[in-house]
């Protein structure tokens, strides 16, 4: 290689990496450009009846075969501290919640009662006439019943006399016309008659349009409930007034209890308490005295007080054993149940209900109070409304939604 050559490659070298040293210096001396990355909707799907199931695809519940239903989660770091449920899944889960409070956290006094049936919602049905029982559709005590449902058909001469006066003023309407009889009023009274002995207005339309009088008549029932108690069989004859059955209503019941005479002074009727139940794992609700006896009873010198509960989902029943706690301190301050606290290692939270439906949870500061209500240092206000049953699913929902118990992870108390 001459010397010319070699200066000639030399100069185009030291040319390439002066261009190379000048991009990069105007490459470091831009600003980098931020990209922000668009929060994507994601989705799963899940059971209303088996919420932790969760799919990344549509099908059907591998528990129950049901069709999954979709759910939308955002990409917001803050909403992945939000639960959202259906209004089928917060039912079937059982969710209920309470706005905190003041309330009494002073000492409690507990009685042992047993739930019994509101005989202020007891129902029955009589037999609006005399006759043979043909066949009884309701057979079984439990079973629930609606008005207007078949209960028993029954054969009575009474009720085809009455039915053959029905046709017979149709068919003088029809075929006479005598100016001095009021047809219609005769055809109403007949009607009125029937109605009065049980039938329905659709079954006395039915009349009319066979022309014929039954031999038997099903007799539909006037009450609803759940069927206690079932006084006949099939061939019983009945008379006017005999009872058929009796129906309880069980969204509403009663806790009975026993009091010495010496405690009594300790319980106020509409005074509120706290029933629990050790069937249903110890699960609270709220209760009202409604009663209690002015007498004592003669043979055990002891008196009778009773407490009006709910039961909308039915998990209550007649016979089972409860806890009635009531306060017999005067301490009052903001309060929590106590059903809604959960505590770990990382210490107490509670679940609140956000004004757009959705849940969240919240760590708190509670002091010593009773079974019902523990008092409130911090993390609450009032008017917040917390999840007071079914606290535990939501948690089981938020690993399930996030991967682990991460949600009292940076939160203040």
């Amino acid at each position: 290689m001459n010397k010319k050559h070699f200066l000639r490659l030399s100069t185009i070298a030291f040319l390439a990496f002066m261009v190379l040293t000048a991009v990069l210096f105007v490459a470091c001396t831009q600003k980098p450009k931020t990209t922000v990355a668009k929060a994507s909707n994601k989705a799963y799907y899940t059971c209303s009846m088996h919420p932790q199931i969760h799919e990344d695809h549509p099908g059907n519940c591998p528990i129950c075969g049901m069709k999954l239903i979709k759910v939308e989660v955002t990409g917001n770091n803050m909403d992945l501290t939000k639960i959202r449920l259906t209004a089928t899944q917060i039912q079937l889960a059982g969710i209920q919640t309470d706005t905190i409070r003041e309330e009494n956290v002073g000492s409690e006094k507990t009685l042992t009662g047993t739930v019994t049936t509101d005989e202020n919602k007891a129902e029955e049905l009589s037999a609006r006439l005399a006759g043979r029982v043909q066949q009884l559709f309701v057979r079984t005590t439990g079973e629930k019943i609606s008005v207007g449902q078949p209960v028993y058909s029954i054969y009575s001469e009474d009720l085809q006399e009455a039915e053959k006066e029905y046709l017979l003023a149709k068919q003088q309407q029809k075929m006479l016309h005598n100016p001095d009889v009021d047809y219609q009023q005769l055809i109403s009274a007949a009607e009125n008659k029937l109605q009065l002995w049980g039938l329905s207005p659709a079954q006395i339309r039915n009349i009319a349009a066979s022309g014929k009088v039954s031999a038997t008549t099903t007799v539909l029932s006037k009450v609803s409930g759940t069927v206690s108690e079932i006084a006949v069989h099939e061939g019983d004859y009945v008379t006017e007034g005999m009872s058929i059955l009796k129906t309880q209503t069980l969204s509403d019941l009663w806790v009975e209890a026993q009091l010495y005479a010496s405690e009594t002074n300790n319980y106020k009727e509409n005074a509120r308490v706290s029933v629990s139940f050790p069937d249903l794992s110890g699960q609270v609700i709220n209760g009202k005295i409604e009663f209690i006896n002015p007498e004592l009873s003669k043979a055990s010198k002891v008196d009778l007080v009773r407490i009006s509960i709910s039961n909308p989902q039915g998990l209550i029943r007649p016979g089972m054993l409860a806890y009635i706690s009531i306060a017999g301190g005067s301490s009052r301050s903001l309060a929590v149940p106590a059903t809604a606290i959960l505590t770990d290692g990382n210490g107490s939270k509670v679940w609140v209900k956000n004004s757009d439906g959705s849940f969240s949870s919240r760590v708190i500061k509670s002091g010593n109070g009773n079974q019902s209500y523990v008092p409130v240092i911090s993390g609450l206000n009032a008017g917040d409304i917390v999840v007071t049953n079914g606290a535990y699913l939501l948690n089981s929902e938020a690993i399930f939604k996030n991967g682990s118990d991460n949600s009292m992870a940076g939160m203040k108390m």
